[in-house]
């Protein structure tokens, strides 16, 4: 009997210049840092397989939206978007440990936690009341604003990250992280 093998489609999303999936479209399956080019204004898409991470600015800066499988008619309305989206990021899929280092100040200093599940408040779980540096060893993570995953949110894969001021996120501290897991597929 041969053995066969499976191998997963390819992430892929499909914007649209106007809510409800009507003007131009543009068909993404990795990353994409400006969309411009392409469409002239973004207000729904559509995620067909996959995972991405969108932003309202090129180059993958500004204000960062999860997206996830499914149909976004009007995204700006739905999650408070106040601009069109402008680049996007294929999250791959990952399957293996998570581990994270989370610093209250930048430069890895101050207070250090390992984190290997979700955390929905590092005020309750570590007694921190700041996170200013990360080390992401394994996993691709979330994180986000407030406690319980609510708030902007900022997507970390594999790296060291010394200073989220630096990264354009002065005055925004991280109060919670979720691992982003085969469920998000």
């Amino acid at each position: 009997m041969p053995h066969m093998c499976s191998f997963p489609l390819s992430p892929q999303i499909i914007f649209y210049e106007d809510r409800n999936f009507l003007g131009r479209s543009y068909e993404v399956m990795n990353d994409c840092p400006d969309m411009s080019s392409y469409l002239s204004r973004c207000h729904s898409c559509r995620v067909e397989r996959g995972c991405f991470m969108v932003y309202d600015r090129t180059n993958y800066m500004g204000n960062q939206y999860f997206l996830r499988r499914g149909e976004y008619s009007d995204y700006m309305s739905m999650m408070g978007m106040n601009d069109c989206i402008r680049s996007c990021r294929m999250i791959p899929m990952y399957r293996g440990s998570y581990r994270m280092r989370i610093y209250e100040r930048e430069n890895f200093g101050g207070q250090m936690y390992e984190l290997m599940d979700d955390c929905d408040n590092i005020m309750d779980r570590y007694r921190m009341s700041n996170c200013m540096s990360c080390n992401v060893m394994d996993g691709h993570w979330l994180m986000y604003e407030q406690p319980h995953y609510r708030g902007r949110m900022m997507y970390m894969r594999p790296g060291e990250y010394r200073s989220f001021m630096n990264m354009g996120f002065s005055g925004m501290r991280f109060m919670s992280m979720r691992r982003i897991t085969d469920s998000c597929y």
